[in-house]
């Protein structure tokens, strides 16, 4: 099979910098339109801001918040096929802050699926594993359509409508023992939330659980498909020692998030776009503080290595979460990522 390299900024994910004017200005350089935009400033402590093509670029969550869904007029205004327009805000254009801005692309605003029980709006991305589901809850057990063709290793959800935690499952926890991104607790032992059940090649099973299925209420979930070459979602266990962990992800990073499982930790975010050769800048994503500078990751052409005995990412004997998505991918002449040579 002959395979192609994605440019650089990637065709499906990518991390973009800029500083904030205090006014109006157009983020170009993403290489793709965006409709998933996680942005946050770096040197300020304005809240994450969640925006995607499906509940539309006017409506914004917090991952650090349980707050619902607010409508911005001045964040993104706009966007295109390279990238993004802010408008005069503080939040995400401040005057001289710094700003990243993690970019991902399903397939525009989306189209109904009926798959699951409850009919979805579904914006899919099935080459890069990745969908954007909006949703109305019913108050029963439920299936819901993600339209990826392939079962999703992480799902992370958040009610639009009234003030809730943000649930996350991943299959490592096995959809059984979710977690809170807006929170540093451990995983509980509750399985409510997708009522144990692993997703399917085509939905994933929600209980009753408000978080995730309240008669009435909208909700949003990013689904996540493992990509050989582009896409990991795995586990690892902490060896507390400054010549850390290895984590094999068959690809160099370009985004790493890693969350402590069996005990309380910060979700620790880092990407290879912001300064310094391997990875000394983190943000949390619980956490509305500004850019910190004491991590140590190694960011490595086949995976990251821990470089410290720091409790949020190398514990000894400590369980960890992780999510990571590819640098610079290769693409097969069937549209599939794969491993680089």
């Amino acid at each position: 099979m002959a395979y192609t390299t994605i440019n650089k900024s990637s065709d499906n994910f990518n991390t973009k910098l800029y500083t904030g004017n205090g006014s109006t200005q157009t983020i170009t350089g993403v290489g793709f339109q965006p409709d998933f935009m996680w942005i946050k400033e770096r040197s300020g402590t304005s809240s994450h801001a969640l925006i995607n093509a499906v509940s539309g670029i006017n409506k914004k969550l917090m991952s650090n918040s349980t707050d619902v869904e607010s409508t911005e007029t001045n964040y993104i205004t706009a966007v295109s096929n390279d990238g993004f327009s802010v408008g005069q805000n503080n939040g995400i254009n401040q005057s001289g802050i710094t700003n990243v801005a993690w970019n991902w692309k399903a397939n525009g605003s989306g189209s109904a699926n009926t798959d699951g029980s409850i009919t979805s709006t579904v914006s899919a991305n099935t080459t890069a594993g990745f969908s954007i589901v909006s949703y109305t809850g019913t108050g029963s057990a439920s299936t819901v359509g993600h339209g990826l063709s392939t079962a999703p290793s992480v799902i992370i959800i958040k009610n639009r409508s009234v003030t809730k935690p943000w649930q996350v499952g991943h299959k490592s926890l096995r959809f059984q023992n979710g977690i809170y991104l807006n929170e540093t607790s451990a995983s509980p032992s509750d399985h409510g939330a997708f009522n144990s059940t692993n997703p399917t090649t085509s939905v994933f099973t929600i209980e009753t659980s408000s978080y995730v299925n309240t008669s009435g209420h909208n909700y949003i979930a990013y689904c996540f498909a493992e990509k050989t070459g582009y896409s990991k979602f795995g586990s690892y266990t902490g060896n507390g020692n400054a010549d850390g962990s290895f984590i094999y992800t068959g690809f160099k990073p370009a985004f790493v998030m890693v969350k402590r499982t069996n005990n309380t930790g910060h979700w620790q975010l880092v990407d290879t776009k912001r300064p310094s050769y391997n990875p000394q800048y983190y943000l949390r994503a619980n956490s509305n503080n500004a850019e910190a500078t004491d991590i140590d990751f190694d960011i490595v052409s086949n995976g990251f290595k821990t470089r410290s005995t720091d409790t949020s990412y190398n514990g000894s004997g400590d369980s960890y979460i992780y999510m990571a998505f590819a640098e610079a991918p290769l693409v097969g002449t069937n549209n599939v990522p794969c491993t680089a040579r």
